[in-house]
This record gives C-alpha cells, sequence and structure tokens, in this order.
C-alpha cells in the first residue's frame, strides 16, 4: 500500500471538502481549487481529516493513490496557507519591474522580455531583482516560476540570469592564460 496515500490529511475548521461525482472542491480562507479525482480513488471526511481510501486493488488504483493524496494535500495547503516561490536576478542591468498585468525583464537582450501573468498567481518584486510568485495552486506558481527563470537561466561562468531563491549554480573555471 502506498505509504504516501495511507497519510491522512489534516485540515481546520474553516477548509470545507467536497465531492461531487469525479471532481473534489475545496474552498477555504484564500479561495477555491477543483480538481478531478481519478477512478478508483474515493475519499473519507472525518473531523478535521481526510483519508484518500482505493477502491480496488488493481494497478491504476495503486498507481493513482499516492497521487490523489498529494494533489488534494496541496489543494488543502494552498486554500489555507498558500504558495510561493523566489527568484533572483543576478547581472549587472538585469532588472524586473511590473506594470498592469505585465512581467517586464531586462535581462541583456536587445529588447525587454514581456511576460503576461495568468490569472490565479500574484506576482511581486522587490528592489527589482527578486521576484516573488505566490498563489493557491501549486502547480500553477511553479509553472509560472519555470517560465520566468527560463527567459534566462544561470550560466556556469559568472552566474547571470535569473534563479530560485537558495539554488546553488555550479560555477566553471574561466580560461586560464597559459605561460
Amino acid at each position: 500500500m502506498s505509504r504516501i496515500g495511507r497519510k491522512p490529511i489534516t485540515f481546520s475548521k474553516n477548509v470545507k471538502i467536497s465531492q461531487s461525482g469525479d471532481m473534489v472542491k475545496v474552498e477555504g480562507p484564500k479561495g477555491t481549487l477543483s480538481a478531478p479525482m481519478p477512478q478508483g480513488i474515493a475519499m473519507a471526511v472525518g473531523e478535521g481529516s481526510l483519508v484518500i481510501e482505493r477502491k480496488s486493488n488493481d494497478r491504476i488504483a495503486r498507481s493513482y493513490h499516492g497521487l490523489a493524496r498529494s494533489i488534494i494535500g496541496n489543494m488543502v495547503e494552498g486554500v489555507s496557507s498558500g504558495f510561493e516561490k523566489r527568484l533572483e536576478i543576478t547581472g549587472v542591468g538585469y532588472r524586473a519591474e511590473i506594470s498592469g498585468n505585465e512581467l517586464k525583464l531586462l535581462l541583456g537582450y536587445s529588447s525587454p522580455v514581456q511576460y503576461n501573468i495568468p490569472k490565479g498567481v500574484d506576482v511581486k518584486v522587490d528592489k527589482q531583482t527578486n521576484i516573488v510568485v505566490s498563489g493557491i495552486d501549486k502547480q500553477l506558481v511553479g509553472r509560472v516560476a519555470a517560465e520566468i527563470r527560463a527567459f534566462k537561466k544561470p550560466e556556469p561562468y559568472k552566474g547571470k540570469g535569473i534563479k530560485y531563491a537558495g539554488e546553488h549554480i555550479r560555477r566553471k573555471a574561466g580560461k586560464s592564460a597559459s605561460a
């Protein structure tokens, strides 16, 4: 049996979980999320906890057991506290700014890079070099942060580019003058 799937999901009283058909809906103080429940998976809601169970022991149900628990657990955490990814911009003249619903990145290219911020995600810029991506949907927050990072990944010689906060960039030695 899945180790992750067996763990109960605990939630506070201000979070409501409901299931209608094959859709799971989670409501909380930060918002509402819904996701489809995989086939062969059922959930039992108790007082302040939720347990994900398999209807049968076939291969498909076993493979979806831990996945369903992780997805619903992330939904509960998202509507109660939210998710956040921090990005850092390193490089001379590299900076970011927000204008309306668009993130403008100056990354050493001939023209600035424009990125439209999707709904459900909040992007803030601190000191022109720190970007904070936050929201209630873990997958969407991670995807937006990865798309922003992909505009200029950190290079290994000087470390210029966009990196996650706390990410270690493996540096290479440059050319050395031969005597």
